[in-house]
């Protein structure tokens, strides 16, 4: 079964044309871009009301949570299909390093897939 998987996810990797992985260069803004877009900023905030000025700020605190929100859902389930594949992996790229919890997770999977699994599982989705 492990052999099968690993064929798997060995023939997507190379069989996939190698241009789907570039990365496209972005242009950055010049300096003098950015200064005169605060200085437009500044502007248009001085000639706001207070009134306007604290739904402006609830407004982008809004945003700002719904665009934190927005990927969790789907990190969420991509790391509960990783985590059943490999315990050890999911937790690595959950912490986004090797942390204690991930020795824990590993040596738990050693010892035995499901203590591993079931750390992992609940690592991950007892956070959110």
């Amino acid at each position: 079964m492990k052999i099968y998987l690993l064929s798997i996810v060995l023939a997507i990797f190379f069989l996939t044309p190698a241009n789907t992985y570039a990365v496209k260069p972005v242009n950055p803004p010049s300096k003098q871009e950015i200064k005169d877009a605060k200085k437009q900023a500044k502007k248009e905030w001085k000639s706001l009301s207070k009134d306007e000025r604290k739904n402006r700020k609830a407004e982008i605190k809004e945003a700002v949570k719904q665009a934190k929100d927005a990927g969790t859902d789907t990190n969420t389930l991509l790391l509960v299909i990783l985590t059943i594949l490999l315990p050890p992996l999911a937790m690595f790229l959950y912490e986004g390093e090797a942390t204690t919890r991930f020795w824990l997770s590993l040596i738990l999977t050693l010892l035995g897939y499901l203590p591993g699994l079931i750390y992992t599982l609940v690592v991950i989705l007892g956070e959110k």
